[in-house]
């Protein structure tokens, strides 16, 4: 398994943030082939983390540029920093 962490800073609205999420990249991301799970989540502060897990390194990787694409498209106005990304293999899981 594979899984992709981003984090980003300076939220302008985190409610607003979560929602268009929810109801618009959640399904795009059930698309990508491999797709295991994907969570959202509201750290404080300004701060959001988003979670993705994937069967393969390639799901993984087509996350990251839909993800890109959706925050240009529908959230540049409320997340205005470019987010810290991570990826690579699960090695233990519980």
């Amino acid at each position: 398994m594979y899984a992709v962490v981003r984090r980003y800073a300076g939220v302008t609205d985190p409610a607003e943030a979560g929602r268009r999420v929810d109801e618009g990249f959640v399904s795009l991301l059930r698309r990508v082939p491999g797709f295991v799970a994907y969570y959202w989540i509201d750290a404080g502060d300004g701060v959001m983390v988003s979670t993705s897990v994937f069967e393969d390194q390639a799901g993984a990787e087509e996350s990251i540029r839909r993800a890109a694409e959706f925050v240009r498209d529908r959230l540049a106005s409320l997340l205005p920093e470019p987010p810290q990304v991570t990826a690579g293999e699960v090695v233990a899981a519980g």
